[in-house]
């Protein structure tokens, strides 16, 4: 999996059917409809997600790993 920056992760799970439901400081805030499940994804300019941050909200998305390659 590569390094992947927050707006680069945001753009991709908005392309899965995501939406930004708000934003909290420099963190935004994802839902999809019918479903519990919320992400929340730091966008620190183009600093990349740390590996272990970005496993878990890929597994939260159900996106698979060959997206972010």
């Amino acid at each position: 999996m590569k390094a992947v920056s927050g707006r680069e992760f945001s753009r991709i799970i908005e392309r899965h059917g995501w939406t930004l439901l708000r934003i909290n400081g420099s963190h935004h805030i994802y839902g999809k409809t019918g479903s519990v499940v919320r992400l929340s994804i730091p966008i620190h300019g183009n600093r990349p997600l740390k590996f272990g941050l970005l496993r878990h909200l890929v597994k939260l998305a159900a996106i698979p790993e060959s997206e972010l390659n």
